[in-house]
């Protein structure tokens, strides 16, 4: 049996397959469907000529322990690349870091195991439980993304993160849609060319 549209796509090039495994920040919180970081990126990538399927695997209020939890099920067979974007929750809960690393690492570990490629997008911690706990949270992105040889993008919020109310949504936390447009064009090289290393 051919999958819904797979028989359309036969002969010409079949679209990579994507999981956007995430937190809030990819599950599009507080927006349309429409809105949500997935849909705005497969968007963007169709208009450079790249063909991606994203599969919206954020789930509001996870942090990298739930994400590792149901990493199975939320991954599904074929998939060929998942852009990873965990951690933000368990910064603003002020989890030790030896926590949120040894998640992430199971993950990609996880993933790779199974042929998976990951683009793995980074999260800075708040100041406000300061210097040496930002210092040993932000390091874990860089770390791993090292450690595993994958590509890192190094900040997922770089552009909207206290940018104020056009970009974020009342609670500060979130992007508004015009927010979520920033990610996606500042994130766009980068997931342009992770999708060029899958083909």
């Amino acid at each position: 049996m051919l999958s819904p549209g797979a028989a359309s796509a036969q002969g010409s090039a079949q679209p990579v397959k994507l999981v956007a495994l995430g937190d809030s920040l990819t599950a599009g919180y507080g927006l349309p469907a429409d809105a949500a970081f997935p849909v705005r990126l497969q968007k963007a990538l169709a208009g450079k000529g790249v063909s991606v399927e994203i599969a919206n695997a954020g789930v509001s209020g996870d942090t990298t322990s739930g994400g590792l939890g149901r990493l199975d099920w939320s991954v599904p067979d074929g998939t060929q690349g998942v852009i990873l974007e965990l951690g933000a929750n368990d910064a603003l809960r002020g989890v030790d870091p030896k926590i949120p690393r040894e998640s992430l690492t199971a993950i990609i570990e996880r993933l790779q195991a199974r042929g998976i490629k990951v683009l793995l997008c980074g999260m800075l911690a708040p100041p406000n439980y300061g210097k040496d706990y930002a210092d040993s949270f932000n390091a874990i992105y860089p770390d791993l993304a090292k450690q595993f040889g994958v590509p890192l993008y190094p900040f997922f919020l770089d552009g909207v993160a206290g940018e104020g109310s056009k970009l974020n949504q009342a609670d500060g936390l979130h992007p508004t849609a015009d927010g979520v447009d920033v990610v996606v064009n500042k994130i766009l090289p980068a997931a342009e060319a992770f999708v060029a290393t899958i083909k």
